[in-house]
């Protein structure tokens, strides 16, 4: 049987290794130690469990076992004192590694027992234990056989981070040179089973070519790479030999640009070979792209219409998190899509986003709209109509038995418009449910199963551009519309699961900075975790009190970090352990996304996805921004949500 001890010592040893191909090598050998002393299963779970799942992607499961209970298992095994134990958390600012440092101080140090397949069976105890209790007493279990190393990387699993420099494609690369097989088809079957474990047995037994598409696991999502003007997004799209093919650019002649536009080298600095000569004006630029405006939602993976589940639909956000229950009438909607000509019934898998609808005037509404609804497990009837939700689909991943990420965007484009056109009749739901209709009535509803309500399926519109002035009318365009941008998407691109390429680009609002300063500062997590790392600022109200807006963690260089720590140290006011409010002296100054209405703040805001741009040294703190400016900004957004919506809640 394959120890875990063999994989927790391994685990350590990659952490303290910086060569990747030292890492793939020593991967490589414990997932064939692993076969050895058990078999390929074992190879596989040993595979899974250090990229630091418990479960596969296709495994709904979940160990629901949190911090609060880590820890108080942690303190039930070896009965640390309070000050050995926040000094181990706060050397670490992880867990796991604080409770392999206590295992070792307080000589808890049994002998390895602790088996894959043991681990295997736990963890499929756990997510059916009748209770809290229960739970605790399955990880007791396991945590009492650990070794200081094995209770560090237990621990770390069952968290879903095992913090060692090694992500899944490491283990990947790993997994082919222990199997001798071609990595691209390990991959694949990987993308298609969603099960790393699974693949990693298929590969040892050479059957790598029978892995088939499994609906209702979520694949990787294309990301776009953010731009700061039109005019750039053109350069970039000229400035790579690969997006020139890719976006199809052509020079035009040069008589039809003007001697004093840009050039590509002026714009783009770091061009080892340009596809177009770099002096060429970007005005003379011709490109190929297809522009659709970037609404500000939820970003959502949305599977259906498989007819060996009848009615099933999925939904996954970018972190690959099942939402499902949030959004009840996209469900509801999305439930007949079997029972229509859209595909083969081996099922759908489209790219969009969940927006905020006003169905009143027909466009999407802000995000500030939309949170309260993330993360909800029951949506009633005030929510459905308080803000009702469609599903903005722009992309086709998966339809007819055969995925289509290899294919260009184009043509996934004009089969997903055909696809949409042959949903629409079905995809509707009510936006209130009625009463339920008392049982053993003498009436039947002749227009039951009919699908009526709000078309929640919409289908992003798109616009063909070849010029930067033809992309600055798009964004002109959709900005209007109280969006947030527009994404600029090569015509010829393949869609990459979990790449942030050249061939998506997203060009958003510019907002004015703020000028804020610092009121409070709380420790990090994992290598900032001995630092005050994340600062709580705040802007000046009109009776002159500090009033907070926000907080943010990044934008500031290591240093600058524990510059600020030791000064925070020194003008701290109240400590709380973890956070601790501080003098207010120090001004930053702010980047951020968009205002949002809060009741989390004391001035009534928050800024959406805060960054520090710099320390102003050089502003007193009577200059610093205000509740009056930071209310004139919120008032200037084109698509802020009214202000009777629902506050954020979260």
């Amino acid at each position: 049987m394959a120890l875990f001890h063999a994989l927790a010592t391994l685990a350590d040893e990659l952490a303290a290794t910086g060569s990747r191909l030292k890492k793939r090598a020593a991967i490589a050998a414990g997932i064939l130690a692993a076969r050895d002393s058990g078999d390929a299963h074992q190879a596989g779970l040993f595979a899974m469990y250090l990229s630091g799942e418990a479960f596969s992607e296709a495994d709904t499961r979940k160990l629901n076992i949190g911090g609060a209970m880590l820890t108080k298992t942690v303190r039930e095994i070896i009965s640390p004192s309070e000050d050995q134990f926040q000094a181990a958390w706060r050397r670490h600012g992880d867990l796991g590694a604080a409770a392999g440092d206590l295992f070792q101080e307080q000589g808890h140090t049994p002998e390895p027992s602790l088996t894959l397949p043991d681990l295997e069976d736990t963890f499929a105890q756990i997510p059916v234990a009748k209770n809290t209790a229960a739970r605790q007493m399955l990880l007791a279990a396991m945590l009492r056989r650990c070794s200081p190393v094995e209770a560090k990387y237990l621990i770390k699993l069952i968290n879903g981070d095992m913090r060692i420099g090694v992500k899944q494609a490491l283990v990947e690369e790993a997994i082919a040179v222990a199997s001798e097989q071609s990595l691209p088809a390990l991959r694949n079957a990987v993308m298609l089973q969603a099960d790393l474990s699974e693949a990693t047995e298929m590969a040892f037994a050479g059957t790598l070519e029978t892995a088939r598409m499994r609906l209702f696991h979520p694949l990787g999502f294309m990301l776009a790479s953010p731009v700061e003007t039109t005019v750039e997004a053109v350069a970039r799209f000229a400035s790579k030999p690969e997006m020139a093919q890719a976006a199809e650019v052509t020079v035009a002649p040069a008589t039809e640009a003007e001697p004093e536009s840009p050039t590509v080298a002026e714009l783009i600095d770091d061009t080892a070979e340009e596809a177009v000569p770099e002096d060429t004006p970007v005005e003379a630029v011709r490109l190929s792209a297809q522009v659709e405006d970037k609404y500000d939602g939820m970003r959502i993976q949305l599977h259906c219409g498989d007819a060996s589940q009848p009615g099933r639909v999925a939904l996954y956000s970018r972190n690959r998190e099942d939402v499902t229950a949030s959004y009840p009438e996209i469900v509801e909607a999305f439930a007949r899509v079997a029972n229509t000509d859209a595909g083969t019934g081996s099922g759908i898998i489209l790219d969009g986003e969940v927006l905020a609808w006003d169905v009143r005037t027909d466009r999407a509404m802000a995000f500030a709209v939309l949170s309260p609804r993330l993360g909800r497990k029951k949506v009633n009837n005030d929510v459905r109509t308080g803000i009702p939700v469609v599903f903005m689909c722009f992309d086709l991943l998966f339809a007819d038995g055969t995925l289509l990420l290899d294919q260009p965007l184009r043509e996934r484009r004009a089969r997903l418009e055909a696809l949409v056109g042959t949903m629409q009749h079905v995809t509707c739901s009510p936006l209130e449910l009625p009463a339920p209709a008392p049982k053993g009535g003498l009436f039947v509803d002749e227009g039951a199963g009919k699908p009526t309500g709000e078309q929640r399926l919409r289908l992003s519109p798109v616009v063909e551009a070849h010029s930067a002035d033809e992309l600055d009318r798009a964004y002109v365009a959709a900005r209007d519309r109280g969006n947030e941008g527009v994404m600029i998407k090569a015509s010829e691109s393949l869609y990459q699961p979990g790449r942030r390429g050249l061939s998506w680009m997203k060009l958003k609002r510019h907002l004015d900075t703020l000028d804020v300063v610092i009121t409070g500062a709380e420790y990090g997590q994992g290598r900032k975790s001995q630092f005050l790392s994340d600062y709580t600022f705040a802007v000046r109200a009109a009776d002159g009190s500090l009033q907070n807006v926000g907080k943010a963690y990044s934008g500031v260089t290591d240093a600058e970090i524990v510059e600020l720590t030791e000064w925070c140290r020194t003008h701290t006011l109240e400590d709380f352990g973890g956070f601790r409010t501080v003098e207010p002296l120090v001004i930053l100054e702010i980047a951020f996304n968009n205002i949002m209405r809060s009741d989390r703040h004391s001035s009534g805001f928050a800024l959406r996805f805060p960054r520090i741009l710099q320390i102003r040294r050089d502003k007193p703190l009577a200059e610093i921004d205000t509740v009056a400016r930071v209310e004139e900004i919120y008032q200037s957004q084109p698509d802020k949500p009214a202000d009777s919506a629902t506050p954020e809640s979260n």
